[in-house]
């Protein structure tokens, strides 16, 4: 990661606070004078193309906001990216008597844990086990990054609850949104939409964004239930909806090799199968429950080089298109010279221009207010995360491509939310799920085995203690799952290229992370 300009944000943030009247002139000498001062080449901009790379200030940008999640990043992509260099030069120091120790002494000054000392108890015969200590390391980092954005959650619980108001406040009493599994949307909720993670919106990830419809409806009907007998989130008659939303993914450096795998990275037939499980989802319900089981979804693109969202606008009728949407790079580079009230009503602008569309966009009016608030909120949030790329990549990030670092299966670290940490496949059962795990495979055969590093698959399931045998089943399966993965991919395995770590964590976010077992 660029250091150097996650803690220049916090130093433009006093720029940004300057008075109403200071002269333009003045302001935009200061920040030249901020570029030239840095030794670092500045790259081209694709979201502010008039200005140099960096040098982008959007008046609805949360600088503080952006300072927070830099230094997150720093602090968790720095520790994945140091395993690597300091297991180098475990790997080149010569055996001792105190070797263990001196190994332990170097891993935990530079990663801050330790490696198990099995590990190296028989480094005396055939040298340490570099697959294996790469993968503890990896299973080590992971533990301290959910401790980190746990963290990070308890700072924000006044933010949550703000956001838990406005879901209310737009008509939403839930909303379950299902990305694409692909690393590059990791930080979907955190960093792209700005959205605190709570009880109150549900996320699960799938190759190519193909989310299981059975399961999301059985979702709904639990949600449905828990409204009639405890008025939670809303009351029934409250007249909220449930919200269903999918995300998919492009890249606008190289859409024909770095979009989505899993639609060989064609974004027609990304957009045209997330629009079809959508409103199969709908279609569901109505036909379960007939049409007043009121449903909204909603379609959301991402540019992963850039993380500027495309939101699809649905029309009065809640129908979507896939030409008629809002794009969040046009509106940034429209709205950059704007003052704060004119850049908020040109994103309600924008939205309006997108229901007024005509031809193969068009639909039947404008959605109903609380959509329109929803979709503003999250375009004003996203106007955040791309001057926050713009900010510490010159706009566009340097690894368009796949740079996960390990595979989350099962229910995932919901905590660790972070673009291209891992590659997620939701299941319960490899043979449901079996599609994204042979895509994760395909990717981490290219990132890790390629280069003799092992695939670090982290097996985490969650349970609810309330519920008598909850944990005990929750382990059974990380098990069953376990030794489904290892059997389908047996070579590697068998080479030492393929390592599962298991663990279960209670329901409530922020709990302890229990290791069933380290795989090692």
């Amino acid at each position: 990661m660029n250091t150097r300009n996650a803690y220049t944000i916090r130093a433009r943030q006093n720029r940004r606070t300057r008075p109403a009247s200071a002269p333009v002139g003045l302001a935009l000498a200061t920040r030249a004078t901020a570029i030239a001062h840095t030794s670092e080449p500045v790259a081209a901009n694709p979201v502010c193309e008039s200005l140099p790379g960096r040098a982008c200030r959007h008046v609805l940008t949360d600088v503080q906001a952006n300072t927070r999640l830099a230094q997150c990043e720093q602090t968790v992509k720095g520790l994945f990216d140091t395993i690597e260099p300091t297991l180098r030069r475990v790997a080149a120091m010569a055996y001792s008597a105190d070797y263990a120790s001196q190994v332990q002494n170097l891993v935990n000054a530079e990663l801050g844990f330790a490696v198990p000392d099995k590990l190296l108890s028989d480094a005396w015969v055939k040298g340490p086990d570099m697959r294996a200590l790469y993968a503890s390391c990896a299973f080590s980092a992971i533990k301290a990054s959910a401790a980190r954005f746990v963290e990070d959650l308890n700072n924000q619980q006044e933010t949550i609850q703000d956001s838990r108001n406005f879901f209310l406040d737009c008509g939403f009493h839930a909303v379950d949104v299902s990305p694409c599994a692909d690393g590059r949307l990791k930080g979907l909720s955190r960093y792209i939409l700005r959205l605190p993670l709570s009880s109150f919106t549900r996320r699960k990830a799938y190759a190519g964004a193909l989310f299981d419809v059975e399961t999301d409806v059985r979702h709904w009907s639990e949600t449905e239930l828990r409204r009639y007998r405890e008025g939670v989130p809303s009351t029934p008659d409250a007249g909220t909806r449930y919200l269903k939303v999918a995300v998919y993914h492009t890249s606008s450096s190289d859409p024909g090799h770095q979009g989505c795998a899993a639609h060989g990275s064609n974004e027609r037939q990304a957009i045209d199968a997330a629009l079809e499980r959508l409103e199969q989802f709908r279609q569901a319900i109505e036909n379960a429950f007939c049409c007043g089981a009121s449903t909204d979804i909603l379609l959301i693109g991402v540019d992963t080089d850039t993380d500027a969202i495309r939101v699809h606008v649905p029309d009065a009728k809640g129908g979507l298109s896939a030409h008629r949407y809002v794009s969040n790079a046009e509106l940034y580079r429209y709205s950059l010279s704007l003052d704060s009230d004119a850049a908020r009503l040109a994103v309600y602008d924008a939205i309006q221009g997108a229901s007024d569309m005509q031809g193969w966009g068009a639909g039947e009016g404008p959605p109903h207010e609380g959509m329109r608030r929803l979709i503003a909120n999250l375009l004003i949030n996203n106007l955040s995360q791309i001057e926050y790329v713009s900010d510490l990549y010159g706009g566009r990030y340097p690894d368009i491509g796949h740079a996960e670092r390990y595979i989350s299966v099962g229910d995932g670290f919901e905590e660790v939310q972070m673009r291209n940490v891992a590659y997620y496949a939701h299941l319960h059962t490899l043979e449901e799920g079996v599609a994204d795990m042979d895509v994760g495979i395909k990717i981490f055969n290219g990132l890790n085995v390629s280069r003799g590093l092992p695939v670090p698959v982290a097996i985490h399931y969650r349970y609810d203690a309330r519920v008598p045998g909850a944990r005990e089943r929750a382990v059974q399966k990380a098990l069953r799952v376990r030794d489904a993965i290892e059997a389908r991919y047996a070579d590697l395995k068998q080479q030492g290229f393929l390592y599962c770590h298991l663990s279960v964590q209670d329901r409530p976010t922020g709990s302890a992370i229990e290791t069933v077992e380290d795989g090692l």
